[in-house]
């Protein structure tokens, strides 16, 4: 898979609320490209986990 695909992966699995398959596609497109817009999206992910939850996540 291609970084774009990773990213892309990583909006669906967002979308269902699997936030951890989420950022693990994110990171994989970031290790590919680190231009791609998963960059915003990994980060985005995370003031959202850290704001409801911030025990549960520890980036």
């Amino acid at each position: 898979m291609n970084a774009e695909e990773y990213y892309q992966l990583g909006n669906e699995y967002r979308k269902k609320g699997d936030w951890q398959h989420a950022l693990n596609n994110y990171m994989e497109a970031i290790s590919l490209d680190p231009q791609s817009p998963a960059v915003e999206a990994k980060e985005m992910l995370e003031e959202i986990l850290n704001f409801y939850d911030k025990d549960a996540y520890n980036p």
